[in-house]
């Protein structure tokens, strides 16, 4: 059987991430749990984060299938 991964285009806006350390340790434990995602910075070395002050640090994405339990994840984050 193929394992097939999501492409781009099947990822959502999951939830907004505040810092960069949050950020690193969301990336960590969904590497771990082997769950598909993307972490974007809005960092703009044009701007010098003007971007980031205004939207926060960054976004995280994934496929639907795994929003709620990534939301769950980042609220264990920021309740610790």
């Amino acid at each position: 059987m193929e394992d097939k991964k999501p492409d781009n285009s099947e990822y959502i806006r999951i939830s907004g991430i505040d810092n960069p350390f949050e950020a690193q340790l969301l990336g960590s434990i969904l590497e771990e749990r082997g769950i598909p995602h993307r972490i974007r910075s809005h960092h703009d070395t044009a701007y010098d984060g003007l971007f980031q002050m205004q939207k926060g640090w960054g976004e995280i994405y994934s496929p639907q299938e795994y929003k709620n339990e990534i939301l769950e994840i980042l609220d264990q984050i920021r309740a610790a």
